[in-house]
C-alpha cells in the first residue's frame, strides 16, 4: 500500500518503502508485525467548515532506535516505527502529533475541548515601555484565537466560552470551552499550553488541563 513519492523515480516495485513515524512510545508495547492505527489521521473540511477524520490503519514492519533494528519497544527514548503508509502522507511533517497504537486502543478525537486553566501574571521576555516588569496577563475573553500545544500537536483554536466560579476554600476556577482549528487525538486530564498572539508572535501565557469536550464520531 505504499503510495509513489518524486524520490522514488525509477525505482522498482518491491523496493518501495512506506513512511515512517519518529517519536517515542508513551506506554505499553509496540512489536513487529503488530497492527496499527494513527490517529486523527486523514482530515478534510465539508462544505460547511465541519472537520471529518479517517483514521489510517497499517501494520509495523520494521523498528529501529539509532542504528539498532528492534523486535519490539517499550517506554523511553526515541524509535523510528516503519509502516506501510503512503509516503506521500508523511511528507513535510503532516502527521506530527499524531497518535499511533493499537487497534482501538487510541483516546478519542476531539474538535472542541473543555480546559481547567491558569494563567501567568506578567509575560515572559516581554516589557511595556519604560517598565522593567513584563506585561500583564489579561483573561481570556470568548472569540479570542489562541495557540494550544497538546502533546506535541500545535493547534489553534477559538475561545467559545468562559466559566468562573469560586469553591468553598476561596480558590478560583477557570474554565473555557475552545474550538480547534484541527483535530485532535488526546485524553481527559492531559496538560495543555496555552499561547496568545502579541506583537506578532506567540507568547506562553498559561497552561491548562483538558476536562472534557466534543468527539468526532469516527
Amino acid at each position: 500500500s505504499s503510495g509513489i513519492n518524486a524520490e522514488y523515480g525509477g525505482s522498482e516495485v518491491d523496493s518501495l518503502k512506506g513512511g515512517v513515524a519518529g517519536g517515542s512510545l508513551l506506554k505499553g508495547v509496540l512489536k513487529v508485525g503488530q497492527e496499527i492505527e494513527v490517529r486523527p489521521g486523514i482530515t478534510t473540511k465539508d462544505a460547511e467548515g465541519n472537520l471529518h477524520c479517517v483514521p489510517i490503519r497499517s501494520r509495523v514492519l520494521t523498528m529501529f532506535a539509532e542504528n539498532n533494528d528492534l523486535q519490539y519497544a517499550v517506554p523511553g527514548g526515541l524509535i523510528g516505527v516503519g509502516t506501510k503508509i503512503d509516503p506521500t502522507l508523511c511528507i513535510g511533517d503532516r502527521l506530527v502529533g499524531h497518535v499511533i497504537g493499537s487497534e482501538g486502543s487510541l483516546p478519542p478525537i476531539y474538535t472542541l475541548i473543555e480546559i481547567q486553566y491558569h494563567l501567568m501574571r506578567r509575560l515572559l521576555g516581554v516589557r511595556t515601555e519604560g517598565k522593567s516588569k513584563g506585561a500583564k496577563v489579561d483573561n481570556l475573553s470568548k472569540n479570542e484565537v489562541l495557540l494550544v500545544n497538546i502533546g506535541s500537536l500545535s493547534a489553534g483554536g477559538r475561545v467559545s466560552a468562559i466559566r468562573e466560579t469560586k469553591n468553598k476554600h476561596g480558590a478560583v476556577d477557570k474554565r473555557a470551552k475552545v474550538i480547534l482549528t484541527s483535530a485532535v487525538c488526546t485524553d481527559v486530564g492531559e496538560k495543555i499550553a496555552i499561547s496568545r498572539k502579541i506583537n506578532k508572535h506567540w507568547r506562553l501565557i498559561g497552561w491548562g488541563t483538558i476536562k472534557g469536550g466534543q468527539k468526532m464520531a469516527i
